[in-house]
Order: C-alpha cells, then structure tokens, then sequence
C-alpha cells in the first residue's frame, strides 16, 4: 500500500480510504444478500491487512457507524478515523456527535467534518451565532477532534468555507468528467494545497449520475449515490478515470461505497500511482464524456450531488 501526508495533520495515510458505507447493512452489490456484521469484520481486517489506516463514516450512512465500531475495536489505535456532521446548528449537532462516539467506540476523532456543503445559506447557518462551526472549534480545543475537515459538492461554497476558517482537510468530488469538461476542482485543489491542506478525493470511479428512470437500489452497485464505472465490463475506464483524478494532485481517493470498488482500488493503486496516465487513457476518457454528455438525460447540475 501507498501512504502519502495528509497535508498539515501529519498523518501518513493509505492511498486508499475505506468509506463507512461498505460496513453498512444495506443490499450487498453482487449477492444481494442481507450485508451482517460478521461481513463487516471480516472486510474491515481485510482492509487493515492490506495496509489500509483512514476509515471515513457519517450518521447519515444507515448502520456503518454502529457495524463499523465493533469492527474497528480491535485496530482503532493503529489507524484514523473520520467522521462527519450534516447539522448547521450546534444543538442539533452536539448530541448526533455524541452518538457517534460512542457508535464508534472512541473518544476522539482523528478528523471531524462539515458534512455535505451545498449552498451559500449552509455556511450562513454553520458558520453564524449557535451554528456548527462553535462545536467543532471547541472539539478541536479540547481534543475530541485532533482536526477539522469540510466535504463539499460545490467548489464555490467549499472555497467560501476555507476562506472563513482553517481547515485542516477538504474532501471533494475530484471527477474526470466534471473536471474535464468544465474545471471543476482546479481552483479548490490549489487553494487548499497553498494552505496545506490534505485533499481527498471521492467520486474518483463514478461515470455519472444516475437517470431519473434509473433505480439505483435495483442497480448492480446500490450503495453508491451515483453510477461508478462498472468493475468488471469497464476495468480500463476505471482505471483511466482513478488515474486522472490522482494526476489533479489529490492525496488519496474514496472509492464508492460498495466492496468490489473498494476491492479495486487497494488491489491496483499501486499500479495506477506507479504509472500516470497516458496519452491513450486521455482520449479513451475524452471519447467516453462525449457519450456521456450526449444522453438525452444528462444533467451536469444533478451530477455530483
């Protein structure tokens, strides 16, 4: 496995992150089998084994913070933990963190997030009197949090975020596509790098956003909001798309949270952090936006989110 600093933390973290839905107890991918917590342990030892140590979950996610507690226990002082908050006001968000705790077993995050930022009026509300902003600062004080972090779906918005505090982390969806086609992600990369930032990068193997007509639940890979690139019919576009997103200068990717993307990723980051992409890749990307952009459906405003 690949380690890399995340920015001003310190930690030296695995290339890969486990993302909590994967423990979660929803619809397994392939089996569509109810997803136990002895599924859970087995793949949260698997992923410790191969040297994965950040491990990335939210209230919002089901079950995983509960699942994913009893199957850190045994590792949690050899790896990181990050959790998140999707509330704006402190009241709301106070006892939600708390319930995380204890969900996880532990008495401290090694990253603690704004959750999901969207619109200018959500750092109104977290950033104003009783808003979120004052949780997380004393958290950061008093060490239940060893640092902070912002996830974000718009660049605009995660950059007014930065802008007001100093983050030690921004996750964001650093996407081929979205990249590509209109720039999303360069300006936020930069920023955050000259602040020291550690940058993860989600959304790194999705193809797009799901149609209106699709059903995400019935789909081959339900636990991931929008669509990845499929594991086994699309192996080069995913590998293609992973190596973009890493040549943006992100630090490490959350691969969706199904297992079998988790799977691929650990098993072929080596290769994909070994060998850049190529001029081949390029065009195999560039020739597969236009496919994309051309469906009748598409709608680049509903992508990321």
């Amino acid at each position: 496995m690949k380690y890399c600093r995340l920015g001003k933390t310190g930690f030296d973290v695995s290339a890969v992150v486990y993302g909590g839905i994967v423990s979660s107890t929803i619809l397994d991918d392939r089996a569509m089998e109810p997803y136990e917590q002895a599924g859970s342990d087995k793949q949260v030892a698997w992923a410790v084994d191969q040297g994965i140590n950040y491990f990335d979950v939210a209230p919002t996610y089901g079950n995983a913070q509960e699942m994913l507690g009893h199957s850190l226990a045994p590792y949690r002082n050899r790896i990181y933990l990050a959790c998140k908050t999707e509330e704006r006001l402190r009241v709301k968000a106070q006892p939600l963190m708390e319930e995380s705790l204890r969900l996880l077993k532990t008495d401290y995050f090694d990253v603690y997030q704004m959750h999901a930022l969207k619109t200018m009026e959500d750092i109104e509300a977290a950033f104003g009197p009783g808003g979120v902003m004052e949780m997380m600062q004393e958290m950061k004080e008093n060490g239940t949090a060893r640092n902070l972090g912002i996830t974000a779906h718009s660049e605009a918005v995660a950059l007014k975020a930065i802008e007001l505090y100093d983050f030690d982390t921004v996750l964001f969806p650093f996407n081929w596509h979205m990249n590509m086609a209109y720039g999303m992600g360069n300006t936020l990369v930069k920023k955050a790098k000259e602040k020291g930032m550690g940058v993860l990068c989600m959304k790194s193997m999705i193809e797009r956003a799901f149609s209106s007509s699709e059903d995400r639940y019935a789909s081959k890979y339900p636990k991931s909001w929008c669509k990845p690139f499929d594991v086994e019919e699309q192996p080069d576009l995913l590998m293609a798309a992973v190596k973009y997103a890493l040549s943006l200068n992100v630090d490490t990717i959350v691969p969706p949270g199904n297992y079998h993307h988790f799977r691929f990723a650990v098993e072929h980051i080596d290769e994909m952090i070994g060998h850049p992409i190529t001029e081949e890749e390029m065009a195999l990307l560039k020739e597969h936006l236009e496919k994309v952009r051309a469906l009748p459906f598409f709608d680049a405003s509903c992508y990321t989110v």
